[in-house]
């Protein structure tokens, strides 16, 4: 069922790629999946000579909002893909819609996403592919509406590909390239660590960028820094993975002193644990 699946994807992929086709990707798991099978399917056409080199691009989205180690990674597994990669500079956070930080922020920043990509492709005859897949029909997606706006492709939500089927084809396709994908926690913007409300600005950004990459390089995997704001206050609150809590107390004093370096009032660890969508509980 699953190989049906994924052959259903490379025929997709494999019709796109005949007029040129560019991937919004982030090196998260399921856009990263999306270009190394659409890489893979250039491969093959090459060698009937059916295709040329430039068919293909991945774009990537540069901004305040993506964090530094997310931006090596991304650029580095392209690499290991041999996928060709354009980086295109995003103002999204400059944008006064975007910046307010309410329940339709993902569509603000899939929309400036979506009009970089195809100015940039302007003269060129492709279509733009994303990441979506078949279980994020089931959340609220605002970003998706605006795919649906630019009219772009979502082959993996087409081949009926949910996230679980998506995992396991890394593993037993990806070889190599799969190890470090496969596990890959999600890897929401940087703008997420807000809580709905707390207006978006690059500092605060750059702010959670710097803690985060404290927690990473001491070994925790799973987990996010929420800020809050409440009138005067600025504080932050950690969910990290149960399974991983006892590890925030070998990096507490590094983290707390740079909190309040930047001018938080606190940090505090919640105990309910890393959850997705924490930036919408209060």
């Amino acid at each position: 069922m699953v190989e049906q699946k994924f052959q259903k994807l490379k025929s997709i992929l494999n019709k796109l790629l005949e007029d040129g086709l560019a991937i919004a990707y982030s090196g998260g798991v399921d856009s990263a999946f999306l270009l190394w099978t659409a890489v893979e399917c250039l491969k093959e056409k090459k060698a009937h000579s059916f295709i040329t080199d430039d068919s293909l691009v991945a774009v990537l989205a540069v901004s305040a909002s993506l964090a530094h180690d997310e931006k090596v990674w991304a650029i580095e597994l392209a690499k290991k893909m041999g996928a060709p990669l354009k980086l295109l500079e995003s103002n999204e956070v400059e944008k006064e819609a975007y910046a307010l930080n309410d329940k339709t922020r993902c569509y603000h920043c899939k929309s400036e996403l979506f009009e970089i990509s195809q100015k940039w492709i302007a003269n060129q005859k492709a279509h733009i592919a994303y990441g979506y897949n078949f279980s994020d029909s089931g959340d609220y997606r605002p970003g998706h509406q605006a795919a649906k706006e630019y009219k772009i492709h979502a082959p993996l939500y087409d081949a009926e590909l949910t996230k679980s089927e998506i995992r396991s084809l890394i593993q037993d396709k990806m070889g190599d390239l799969g190890l470090g994908l496969k596990d890959k926690p999600a890897t929401p913007c940087l703008s997420s660590r807000l809580m709905t409300g707390v207006r978006v600005t690059p500092q605060k950004l750059k702010d959670i960028d710097e803690m985060e990459s404290v927690l990473r390089k001491n070994g925790l995997k799973i987990f996010r820094l929420r800020l809050h704001e409440e009138k005067e206050k600025r504080f932050l609150r950690l969910e990290v993975d149960p399974t991983e809590m006892h590890k925030v107390m070998m990096v507490r004093g590094e983290l707390l002193e740079l909190a309040q370096q930047k001018g938080y009032a606190w940090v505090t660890l919640d105990l309910a644990g890393y959850k997705t969508g924490g930036g919408n509980v209060f």
